[in-house]
């Protein structure tokens, strides 16, 4: 059921698995979502979903080309990992995808979700990157501050052992480089000046976290689709950087919340990011 619609941004109530299958075959560009973690964090609605169902699904309305941005993490039972990440990005290729990248979203902090009696805290996600097929859009963030200075020398060890001379031996390093597949930013955070929307969600997403993603592995007026949309910052972050967005939310009060950030059309919560050095 359409839920709200202004402008390019569309949010629809209901059984995410539903709403997919009424939704056009290669239709998205990007799909960027959170679902929900083991039982790591309480839902309005429950954590339950039929995983095979869901990807299957985000496979068909994939454009060939397109990116699935998968973020995730695992929880402990009786002491071992449930290793439910990796078995969900192994099912993602049996149907076809291609693993693209691993990436790991270092938050900076313990979350307090587990014990560090016998482990160390745990303080990342995993960002799995799924394309279809060969990946028709990456726009790099060069923002990270190369720590070498001068002209560039060495070698480059190859396959074998040996070794060869760089290929731009000579040339200045750049002050800025690409960014590495392990990205710093802060999660979000209660505090007294987050607003009483991101409050009632119980895991929201930064928004820096999904404009990085959003800009990175899409063009703007491009389709991105969030099929467990939360709070709704997949939406904000589509206004944003110029993207059409399609938000799927089984929960009432969570599309509420969604709406009412869209109408406010403001960012609801300050992120303090970590600036990559």
């Amino acid at each position: 059921m359409l839920y709200f619609k202004q402008d390019n941004i569309r949010i629809f109530k209901g059984d995410c698995s539903l709403i997919l299958k009424s939704m056009a075959e290669e239709s998205i560009d990007l799909i960027i979502t959170s679902p929900p973690y083991d039982n790591l964090r309480d839902y309005k609605e429950g954590n339950s979903f039929d995983f095979n169902v869901i990807a299957y699904l985000l496979f068909k309305v994939l454009k060939p080309g397109g990116v699935i941005v998968w973020i995730v993490n695992d929880e402990t039972i009786k002491g071992a990992k449930t290793g439910t990440s990796f078995k969900q990005a192994l099912y993602f290729q049996e149907i076809g995808l291609n693993l693209h990248d691993t990436m790991i979203w270092d938050k900076g902090v313990f979350t307090s979700v587990g014990s560090i009696t016998v482990r160390y805290p745990s303080v990342f996600d995993f960002m799995f990157i799924f394309t279809k097929g060969k990946i028709k859009t990456f726009n790099p963030l060069i923002d990270r501050r190369n720590k070498n200075q001068g002209k560039i020398s060495g070698t480059i060890r190859q396959k074998d052992g040996s070794f060869r001379r760089m290929s731009n031996i000579g040339k200045e390093y750049r002050e800025y480089g690409i960014r590495f597949n392990i990205w710093d930013i802060n999660p979000c955070r209660l505090s007294h000046n987050m607003s009483m929307i991101t409050r009632e969600h119980p895991a929201p997403f930064p928004l820096g976290l999904v404009e990085d993603h959003i800009n990175s592995w899409s063009n703007k007026g491009d389709t991105v689709l969030d099929c467990f949309i939360g709070s709704g910052t997949s939406a904000i972050a589509c206004m944003n950087t110029g993207r059409r967005c399609i938000g799927i939310e089984i929960s009432e009060e969570y599309c509420q919340l969604t709406k009412e950030r869209i109408l406010n059309n403001t960012i609801q919560y300050k992120i303090d990011r970590v600036k990559i050095s």
